[in-house]
């Protein structure tokens, strides 16, 4: 499994909600753990490995021997934002670009998890942050959507290089063609979302 880069198309999609939660889906979501993991992060939405559906998963730590702090969200829906703050935030998808974006500081979500069972969380502080990420992926935002204009300017190099890089890889045949890449979304639409 591999974290998708700026600018592969996927990444702005909006994602699908998931109809069934079964054993695919959950062989889905250790690979995705075993992924963030591997890249040294704390969150991953599954559109971010290709699989635009209503998918993340958490580990405030980025450590996987605290194993109890795992959470995997589905369909999830921010019910309340409270307060404020800005704080610095990088992305597994943006490689060594790291910029402050605010954010709320406390929410409340409700999603379900691997049971089917439906249930609310409280999140503040570092929790919060990561979720609002993820959902934000989820909806086809990137954090450097979140940026004000002074700030996306002083990263507007590392992004530039980003996008002649991917022109690069999709020549040379290392990004997966559009063709193959509708062929594919049609596979996990059906998998996972009818």
């Amino acid at each position: 499994m591999q974290v998708l880069h700026y600018p592969d198309p996927i990444l702005k999609l909006e994602c699908k909600p998931i109809s069934t939660v079964n054993q695919e889906l959950r062989d889905l979501i250790s690979a995705m753990f075993q992924t963030m993991y591997e890249s040294n992060g704390v969150g991953l939405a599954a559109n971010q490995v290709g699989y635009p559906i209503q998918l993340f998963v958490m580990n405030q730590t980025g450590e996987a021997e605290k194993n109890d702090e795992e959470l995997a969200i589905i369909n999830p829906v921010i019910l309340r934002r409270k307060g404020k703050y800005i704080d610095q935030e990088g992305c597994l998808s943006f490689p060594k670009i790291y910029a402050e974006v605010s954010r709320a500081e406390s929410i409340e979500v409700e999603a379900v998890l691997t049971d089917g069972s439906v249930q609310r969380f409280q999140w503040n502080g570092r929790q919060a942050r990561i979720a609002q990420h993820e959902i934000d992926h989820l909806k086809g935002i990137s954090f450097v959507d979140r940026l004000s204009d002074d700030v996306l300017q002083e990263v507007q190099e590392e992004l530039d290089d980003m996008r002649v890089n991917y022109a690069i890889d999709r020549r040379l045949g290392l990004v997966r063609s559009a063709e193959n890449t509708k062929k594919f979304l049609a596979e996990i639409e059906k998998k996972f979302c009818e």
